[in-house]
């Protein structure tokens, strides 16, 4: 079965959004590795705290086989950096690789240029995301759950499941 890496906000990430898609994809056997920017331990929007098995500086890309970045009131403080965009690249590079993000961090996809020329959707509750999406060439999908090929992304917490039951369809694969 597949490894999969789900990175989080050090602070403040939705707790629906992650623990809903490493439910369904440890419940399809899948290994789930979970990866912040300090490691130790992440606290979630409604303060429950969870272990972290790998800081995002020591990731190595292809000891995965998937890579999905999870949303939160704290995703564009803690995941929008040059370490969280370094693993999403090496991501994409990898052919075949699945990979994506659920809520607000797609912004971080598509402000980096992996969303570029895809279909995505995301969290769109301050009404900004189709004018970020279409400065940096993405279609945006007003749906709750987008699949590009090997691209997956997530509107938010109420999509969180069907998120994860995507991630575990194109692993099957």
């Amino acid at each position: 079965m597949a490894k999969v890496l789900l990175l989080v906000a050090q602070d403040g990430f939705q707790t629906k959004e992650y623990h809903d898609p490493k439910y369904v994809l440890e419940h399809a056997g899948h290994t789930v590795v979970t990866a912040s920017p300090d490691g130790g331990s992440a606290k979630s929007n409604i303060g429950e705290s969870i272990p972290i098995q790998i800081v995002l500086r020591d990731v190595q890309v292809g000891d995965y086989d998937a890579v999905f970045a999870i949303g939160g009131p704290g995703a564009l403080k803690s995941l929008d950096n040059e370490e969280t965009v370094r693993i999403m690249k090496d991501a994409d590079a990898r052919e075949g690789m699945p990979y994506g993000a659920i809520c607000i961090s797609p912004r971080i996809l598509a402000k980096c240029g992996l969303l570029r020329g895809k279909k995505a959707t995301g969290w769109n509750g301050d009404e900004k995301l189709p004018a970020i999406y279409e400065v940096n060439g993405v279609s945006y999908k007003r749906e709750p759950v987008v699949s590009d090929g090997r691209l997956i992304t997530a509107d938010g917490p109420s999509s969180a499941e069907a998120f994860g039951e995507a991630i575990a369809r194109i692993l099957q694969k």
